[in-house]
Parts: structure tokens; sequence; C-alpha cells
């Protein structure tokens, strides 16, 4: 397979930002202007910010046109591709890679985004690391044929469309949970219904996890982590979790029982502080990492399905938000600021069953993603691995 550098095949621009302290630049602007944060591997459909002409002619940004190719430059989304749909310019993190008759757009951002491993492993810089506008025209692209690239488009949109029904279908079954809750019970915080109430210490307890060395080793064990939270709600088979190596088997204290719930308690993205699952690892030995907290309850005035919906609960998620500058934190000082209502258990039974049923068909979606998802990534190898 013959390559090309960008450069050879397109213009690239890089963006700018008017001065912030120039009112004139920004109010009342109509120029749709984009910062770094819009390249997430998808479409870029909106933005929320918008210059004014004078800001416009008084930077170095640039109008990139419908169907441009974007690439974050710096920081967490470097390396991330965003599809532009619509007439915009951006700041200086965006470079734009424009349309041109040798290369299908839809073609071109599929492919860079198989390349970002290699562009994070390229990045330079420290706590901000960063590609340039000279690195992404020095990005190499395969020479297939206009129609080749067309085949390969219609196949990974094929896929992407299957990718994000099922996504769009996760997220509805979520919102009917929601739904549900708000309907049975209220808001937790508010409390409209006036359930009796009660501090989420005094129906349970707390542990935070434990912290691992590089060189323990005689006992393996499966241990649930941060990184394996990601939306899930429960976690029924902890023997998928990773393991680590210890030198002796954790106390019981360290040993995640049913009917726990981790909360993740300290991350460098604010979002993922306070998290949790409830995890039901039944006879698997499975333990939890030091950036959790385990709690326990012990009051059978409260079941775990809906404890943990009362959780999940933006007012009290509002509640937990972690203290610290640049790593995030949740402590057991905080959730023991946290007042539960306690609606009757009957109540609370019903709540359950009615997860129960959701989570049937949240495993089956779940699995049917997880297979579409494993098609795109084959995929993805097939058409673009050098």
């Amino acid at each position: 397979m013959e390559y090309k550098k960008i450069s050879e095949l397109t213009t690239v621009v890089t963006g700018g930002t008017p001065s912030t302290s120039v009112a004139e630049y920004w109010d009342n602007g109509t120029i749709p202007w984009l910062q770094s944060g819009c390249c997430q591997n998808s479409d870029v459909n909106s933005t929320e910010k918008f210059i004014t002409q004078a800001g416009y002619d008084n930077s170095s940004t640039r109008i990139m046109p419908k169907d441009t190719v974007m690439i974050a430059l710096t920081g967490a989304t470097a390396g991330k591709i965003g599809y532009l749909a619509f007439e915009a310019c951006g700041n200086q993190s965006i470079t734009g890679i424009l349309p041109c008759e040798s290369l299908n757009q839809r073609f071109l951002f599929y492919y860079l985004i198989s390349q970002r491993p290699q562009i994070l492993a390229d990045c330079v810089g420290g706590a901000q690391a960063h590609i340039s506008q000279g690195y992404v025209k020095n990005i190499e692209i395969p020479l297939y044929t206009l129609e080749e690239q067309k085949q390969i488009v219609e196949v990974l949109d094929k896929v992407t469309s299957v990718l994000t029904a099922r996504e769009g279908e996760l997220q509805k079954l979520d919102e009917l949970v929601k739904a549900r809750f708000v309907e049975m019970f209220g808001d937790p915080v508010l409390n409209e219904k006036g359930w009796p109430t009660k501090p989420l210490l005094e129906m349970g307890s707390c542990k935070n996890g434990m912290n691992f060395h590089y060189d323990d080793k005689g006992v393996e064990i499966n241990c649930l982590g941060v990184g394996d939270f990601k939306d899930y709600s429960v976690i029924t088979d902890t023997s998928a979790l990773p393991t680590v190596s210890l030198n002796e088997m954790p106390s019981e204290e360290y040993l995640l029982k049913d009917d726990d719930i981790v909360f993740v308690r300290s991350n460098g993205n604010k979002a993922l502080v306070g998290r949790s699952v409830a995890v039901y690892p039944s006879e698997i030995p499975t333990t939890f990492s030091g950036f959790c907290i385990r709690y326990r309850k012990t009051d059978d005035a409260v079941l775990i399905p809906y404890l943990l919906r009362v959780l999940k609960t933006d007012s009290i998620r509002i509640k937990m938000a972690g203290r610290g500058a640049n790593i995030q934190n949740l402590n057991q000082q905080i959730l023991g600021t946290l007042i539960i209502p306690i609606p009757p258990v009957e109540l609370q039974n019903q709540f359950a069953e009615f997860c129960k049923q959701l989570d049937k068909s949240k495993v089956v979606v779940q699995k049917a993603l997880d297979e579409a998802q494993l098609l795109f990534d084959c995929l993805m190898q097939l058409y673009f691995a050098k």
C-alpha cells in the first residue's frame, strides 16, 4: 500500500482565540467557534460559543467548511477526531484538515481514529502533552482509490449506526429507571414525600480499599478498580475483573460481599468521583483498590437497589462532589453527611423488581453493543493496520 502525507493531499489550518478581554469580539457573535473538547471521535453538530466578525478579523482563527476533519492538538483530547457537520472556526488547539478531491472525508475521519494510539505515543510535553500542525501535516494516509474509500466508509458507517443505536437503547433504559425512581420516591435531598430519614453511615460502614505493591506475589485475586466501573450499576461476575498479585490473602474487611456498594474515592476526573456500583461476587474472592471506598449496609430498613439509585441521583452526587485541586477525592466524612430517605420496604421491593427486569434488558443490549464494538475494531484493524 502506498502512502502520502496529508500536506501532499489537502490544506491544513489551525484556529485561534480572539482576545477574551474585548467584548466586541464576543458579544452577540454569530460565527460558530469551537474548542478542542468537541473532538470526541464523533460528528460535531453544534457549538455553544460564537464570535463576531471583528473577533474573527482580529485573531488567527480560520473558517473551516462543512466536512472538515478536525484533530485536537493538546491535553486530554489530544489526537481525538471530530467530523464537522457545519461551517465553523476553532481555537488554537484544533487543526482542521479541509476537504479535497482525492480524499473521502469520512474515510479520513475513520483512518485518523485508528491512528490515535500512535498519535498519543508521539505527543510531546509533560502535563500538557500535545502535537503540532506540522505533525498533522506529516501524518501519512493510505492511498486507496476513491471507490475503495467509499466502500470502506459504507461498511464502517453501518457498524457505527448500530453502535449508536445500542448506546441510545442503554441510555433510554437508564432514563426509564431514573423516571420511575422520581415517580415513586421523589428527589432524595428535597424529600418532597416526607419519608423518614437516616444518615448513610448509621445504616452501614465504610472501608477504603487496598494499596498494592508492584513486587507483591504469591496470591492472585480479582480486584475492582476505578477503570472497571464504566457505566455499570451492578457487577455480578467479578471473575471477569482484572487480577492483582498479593503476598497473602486479604483480611475479611478487604473482601467484597454480595450487596456491597463500592464508590470511586479518588480520580483525576472529578466526574468519576462518587460513581457507585453494587457488587455480587458470590464465592469468588474479590478485593477493591485504594482508589475506592466500600460501603456495607447493616440496616434492613433499606434495600440495595433503592439505596444505589439514591446514591446515583444528581442531587446526592452534588453533595458527594470531591475535594482537592488536581486529584479529586471522596472520603468517609463526606459520605457521613448524606441523609437517606427511607420509604416503606414494600415500595423499595417494587422498585427493586422493576430494576431487575430492566437489568435483564440492559444485559442483552450491552452484549449486542460489545459485539458491534468488537466488529468495528476488527474492521478498523483490517482496513488501516500498517
